[in-house]
Formats: C-alpha cells, sequence, structure tokens
C-alpha cells in the first residue's frame, strides 16, 4: 500500500489515526489498533509474509526478555544468538541467490534458484532489531512488554523504508497521553509536512524519471551512450532519488506526527554538504548512525591509528553498500563511498590548512566537487550491472567522445560543422534534463528543507550536531489561511498527478 495511493490517504491514514485518538484514554486499546493497523499495511502487499514478521517479531521478543534476565556470558551469548539469527534470515531472503549466482561465476557448480522473493522491509525490520537486542543488552531498554515491542517494530509510518529507530526513542512517546488541545497542532504539522512529501514524489521524482530510466536502460542493453546523454541520465537519477527519498520520508515523519510522534530526522539536505563525510551526516541519517554505533565503533572506530581508521570504514561502507541490494554494483557503490571517506580523512590528517572555512568562494567548490562526487557513485547505485555503469562513467568522463544536445543546434545556438571541427558530436537527448537538473540543484542548495521550514513545531529528533541554517521568515510554516491555501492546492496537484501515474518508492526495493 504505497503512501502514494488513494486508499492510502483517504481511507487507511485516516481511519488509523481516527481510531488511535478515539481510545486515546485506553492506551493499551490505543497501541492495539495501531499495531493491527500496522499488521494490516504490512499484510496489504502479501499477506503470508505477515507471519515471517510475527515470527521475527516473537524470536527476538523472547531473546530480549532472556539477555534482561541473564547476565555475563549467558546474555552475551543470547545477544550474539540473537544477531546471528537476524543476519541469517536476512542472508536467505536477500543474499541467497545473490551469493549461488557468484558462485556459479566462479566455480560453475552452484544455480541461483531465482524463485526468493525479497520481504518488504526485512532490511529495515532486521537492523531494527539488532539494535533493539544491543541496546537491551546495554541495559539502554526499560520496558519490555510484548505489546509495545510489536508496535516498536512495526508502526507503519517507519515500516517500510525506515527510518531506523531506537526503542528508547520511539516508545517513550507512545507512553505519553496526547492532550485534546495538541491534537489539532498534531494533525495540521504531520498532515503539512505529508503534503510536502508527496508533492516531492509525484510533481518532481516521478516527473523527472523519465529522463534517467531510458539513458540507464540503454546502457543496460548494451547501446552506445554519449557524453551529455550519460550526464543528463545521471543527473536525472541523481535527483529523482533525492526527492523520491526525501519525499519518502516527510511522509513517513508527517504520517507518525499525525500520532502525536516524532521520528528521527533521516535526510537533512545532503546535496548541500561540502565534503563526504558531511554527506553521510546528512543522508540516510539513522543507517549512517546504525553502521556508526553496531559496526564501525566495534571495529575500534578511530582509536586504533588512522590507517586502521581508514580500513574500518571502507569495511563499514563495504557493507554498508551490499545492505542496499544483493548486487555488485551496490558493492563498488560502497566501496567508492568507503574510499571517498578514506580520501576525506586522510586529506584532513595529512593535507593542508585552507583558511577562509565558510567564505563562499570556498563553499561552492567544496558543495560542487562533493556534489560530483555523490553523481558518479549514484550511476553504481541505479545502473543494472557493473558493465552499463563502467560504460555510464567511460561516457561521463569523455572517454567515448564529447557531445551536446541536438536542440542547441537545430535552434541555431550553435553550429553544427564547428562543432563537428572541434570533435563535438550531437546528443539526440533533448534540453531539457539538463535545465531541469540546474533548477533542482539551485533548490536543493539554497532553499530551506522541510524541517526548517517547519521548525517551530520540532518536526523530527534532531541530533546533538545537526546543521540548523536559519529559515527566511516567510518561508516558515504557520497555522494560516495563507498556508492552508498553499497546502490545498499542492494536495489538490498531486492527487491529479497520481490520476496519471503512480510509482514505487525507490527504497521499498531494499
Amino acid at each position: 500500500m504505497f503512501y502514494n495511493s488513494y486508499v492510502f490517504i483517504f481511507l487507511f491514514l485516516p481511519i488509523a489515526v481516527a481510531g488511535y485518538y478515539a481510545l486515546g484514554r485506553r492506551r493499551t486499546m490505543a497501541i492495539a489498533v495501531v499495531v493491527g493497523a500496522s499488521l494490516f499495511y504490512y499484510g496489504y502487499w502479501n499477506p503470508k509474509y505477515v507471519v515471517l514478521l510475527l515470527a521475527s517479531i516473537g524470536a527476538n521478543y523472547i531473546i530480549g526478555c532472556v539477555i534482561v534476565r541473564r547476565r555475563g556470558t549467558a546474555a552475551k551469548s543470547f545477544l550474539v544468538l540473537g544477531i546471528v539469527g537476524n543476519l541469517a534470515l536476512l542472508g536467505y531472503f536477500k543474499y541467497a541467490d545473490f551469493f549461488l549466482e557468484t558462485m556459479n561465476r566462479v566455480v560453475g557448480f552452484a544455480q541461483p534458484s531465482g524463485d526468493i522473493v525479497l520481504p518488504l522491509a526485512i532490511s529495515f525490520f532486521t537492523f531494527q532489531q539488532i539494535a533493539y537486542l544491543v541496546d537491551t543488552f546495554r541495559g539502554q531498554v526499560r520496558e519490555h512488554a510484548f505489546l509495545t515491542y510489536m508496535l516498536f517494530v512495526s508502526f507503519f509510518p517507519q515500516l517500510i523504508a525506515g527510518p531506523i529507530v531506537h526503542h528508547g526513542e520511539m516508545m517513550p512517546q507512545f507512553a505519553r497521553k496526547t492532550p485534546r488541545a495538541r491534537i489539532f497542532e498534531h494533525l495540521a504539522v504531520g498532515g503539512m509536512i505529508f503534503v510536502i512529501g508527496l508533492a516531492k514524489k509525484v510533481l518532481v521524482a516521478d516527473q523527472i524519471a523519465v529522463y534517467a530510466n531510458p539513458v540507464f536502460a540503454a546502457a543496460a542493453g548494451g547501446e552506445a551512450v554519449d557524453f551529455y546523454a550519460a550526464w543528463a541520465g545521471a543527473l536525472s537519477y541523481t535527483f529523482q532519488l533525492y526527492f523520491d527519498f526525501s519525499g519518502y520520508t516527510d511522509m513517513a515523519v508527517g504520517a507518525a506526527r499525525m500520532f502525536g510522534i516524532r521520528l528521527p530526522v533521516n535526510f537533512f539536505s545532503p546535496y548541500k554538504a561540502t565534503n563526504i563525510s558531511d554527506f553521510w551526516r546528512r543522508w540516510h541519517m539513522t543507517l549512517s548512525r546504525f553502521l556508526r554505533d553496531y559496526l564501525y565503533f566495534p571495529l575500534g572506530g578511530n582509536r586504533k591509528g588512522t590507517y586502521r581508521r581508514l580500513a574500518n570504514l571502507m569495511v563499514t561502507m563495504l557493507l554498508g553498500g551490499l545492505w542496499h541490494g544483493a548486487g555488485w554494483t551496490f558493492v563498488l557503490w560502497g566501496g567508492l563511498h568507503g574510499g571517498y571517506l578514506a580520501a576525506h580523512q586522510a586529506w584532513r590528517h595529512f593535507g593542508p590548512r585552507i583558511p577562509g572555512r565558510r567564505s563562499i568562494c570556498r563553499l561552492i567548490p567544496a558543495r560542487l566537487l562533493t556534489f560530483v562526487s555523490v553523481v558518479f557513485g549514484w550511476v553504481l547505485f541505479r545502473a543494472e550491472d557493473v558493465e552499463s555503469a563502467v560504460a555510464m562513467m567511460r561516457a561521463m568522463v569523455g572517454l567515448e567522445g564529447l557531445s551536446l544536445p541536438q536542440s542547441l543546434v537545430v535552434r541555431g545556438v550553435l553550429d553544427g560543422a564547428w562543432l563537428a571541427r572541434l570533435g563535438v558530436g550531437v546528443s539526440e537527448v533533448s534540453l531539457r534534463p539538463a535545465l531541469l537538473s540546474a533548477l533542482l540543484l539551485a533548490v536543493v542548495w539554497w532553499l530551506p528543507n522541510t524541517y526548517e521550514i517547519m521548525g517551530r513545531y520540532r518536526p523530527v529528533i534532531l541530533p546533538a550536531k545537526a546543521p540548523e541554517p536559519a529559515t527566511p521568515g516567510r518561508l516558515v510554516w504557520r497555522p494560516n489561511f495563507a498556508w492552508s491555501v498553499y497546502a490545498g492546492v499542492l494536495f489538490v496537484l498531486c492527487c491529479l498527478g497520481l490520476l496519471a501515474d503512480r510509482q514505487e518508492f525507490l527504497y521499498y526495493e531494499f
């Protein structure tokens, strides 16, 4: 049941919210309603996988209870058992075919089954429950009722594609009763965030996808991709993924806020990053937090010297890439970002100190270099296979020759014969994706994000070191008539857009 569907927007979400608040004074029943709604939401795709979700919830809850009652070695043994069990479940559904296919290519004796269907959200609820077991072992979980644990795992706004939440930041919020006077505030704030996210998805991400998909499909089909087409496709996908994931995150945050619940921030203007470390502090922030706290730090983090730190970064990013998908393109994407992070740390350690860190002359080149690096990474993330990714990258660096869009020649802006003498070809791809990408880059660089616009009402749980740029006064949301009209018009446009097409969120694949 997609967030961007009429059944979710007009039926499921209103009924779930109304049922929750109608039983607000009876907390156990209200929580049971949300749990029931969440299981229905998950089972709407394929009811049989509800059994898998419930089995995972039940097994992890039992192991968590045992960890609470045991101490020392016994508790640690059950923690290891729980982590191994969760990873085994994830490994079977997500990586079995990938492993068998790789073995078949290497030694030629194993055949992939090809019939293992990846259950929705398994990557997310697996990591969330691993974090729960570790936090329980560390004594950071204080409430162990089964019903609230079910809610913690299955809460539908964050079930399918995150954010990955901690028990301690979620469940105390459900324990508090919502005063009647604040219900309308939660509905207004949550509704506004939800509409902004819906607009990002329907009016931006789905529209620019039409320029990205044909280019990557051509590369996957073995067709030659020229310089301009490769950049047009890569930039289009760069913004498609940005607004798709940002839109999903806003809609998850908005839906949760309608229940009076604040989710942790998961997306904070990542293309404003001035270095690759800054990018990962802004993109998929709860996954970065998980990898840092439960993988990078246990590996030793930065406590064992510079070279060990760089190795830990590379291992963490390789596994983070593999988490995103069972394919060598994802492994290489993770390795590329691991190399980026290692290079950045090496530069910080060995490179010269450049004055004027916050000057505009340094800010723009730093943002541009980081952005271009990320665009190259997205080619690996999106490509069907390594071969098509390499073909795209070769074209992007000019190894297949240079080209410009045909419309510039047809309209007389440039002379075709002059370009031919310079060895510059003409691409059949229109100028439109380049112009749209330039416009969207200006938007994501210079306009405030959703959480800055809604900042007065604390829409998300922000980490201690979260960037909080100042927001122009006119762009701060207020519950007034002007903003109501704006939200209404935006919502109508989105509903009309859903009549034409409805595409699933990209992170549903993971």
